[in-house]
């Protein structure tokens, strides 16, 4: 398969269940050192028990309490976010070469895309989501909640063009936690879930219908294209 080879499949979907960041993030890079040419992409569907991530350019101050909460360091971007249960977390594993040959260049739509499917799936359940110049991740766009963050996101696309990390939604959780950083690095930025507004939907079709999303957006004609030289 040469690096311009559009993907001819949709990722497969891992389910791996309730498990540890740690497990998750040693997993991840044991994957992309050991993917080839023609390994399938995936996106892995987890949940975790709680724990704050730091991105490689975080600072470390913008956790204000941790409390008994552990700190984990990544090689994702970004800054601190909080991972706990009864949230939507798809880790991306995929190789930007098979749909663009400058695969750097083709990150931000990549990005983008990741963006689409959090809208696309709260859409579904009547949730307005919106971006933010400058601030990835999604935004509630109306209501009471207008400008709270629901979605994060986070990747580390290697310079072989593969990604890890990915995004995480909020369904139904314990949302305190939020309060004790300054999430992703911005000081008394709202964080709510969907629940908060008024959803209640178990997470498991929470998962299946953002990772659908992500398999119809990563997989569309425009995005598997290669352009001209």
């Amino acid at each position: 398969m040469s690096a311009a080879t559009p993907i001819s499949t949709r990722p497969r979907i891992v389910r791996r269940g309730h498990e540890p960041y740690q497990t998750s993030f040693d997993a991840m890079r044991a994957f992309t050192d050991a993917r080839q040419p023609d390994t399938q992409n995936e996106l892995w569907i987890v949940e975790h028990p709680p724990v704050f991530t730091l991105g490689l350019g975080a600072d470390a101050s913008h956790v204000l309490a941790p409390h008994d909460v552990p700190v984990l360091q990544t090689d994702r971007g970004g800054e601190v976010t909080f991972h706990g249960p009864g949230q939507v977390v798809i880790y991306l594993l995929i190789d930007l070469r098979r749909s663009h040959p400058k695969a750097r260049l083709f990150a931000r739509e990549f990005v983008q895309q990741i963006e689409q499917a959090v809208i696309n799936t709260l859409a579904a359940y009547n949730l307005a989501g919106e971006r933010k110049p400058g601030a990835p991740g999604i935004y509630i766009s109306d209501g009471p909640w207008q400008g709270a963050k629901i979605a994060a996101l986070g990747l580390k696309v290697r310079a072989n063009g593969c990604t890890y990390h990915g995004v995480s939604l909020n369904v139904a959780m314990d949302l305190t936690p939020f309060s004790w950083i300054n999430p992703c690095g911005y000081a008394g930025l709202a964080t709510v879930d969907m629940q908060t507004l008024g959803v209640s939907a178990p997470l498991a079709e929470v998962q299946a219908a953002l990772a659908q999303h992500l398999q119809d957006l990563l997989t569309a004609p425009e995005i598997l294209s290669t352009p001209a030289p």
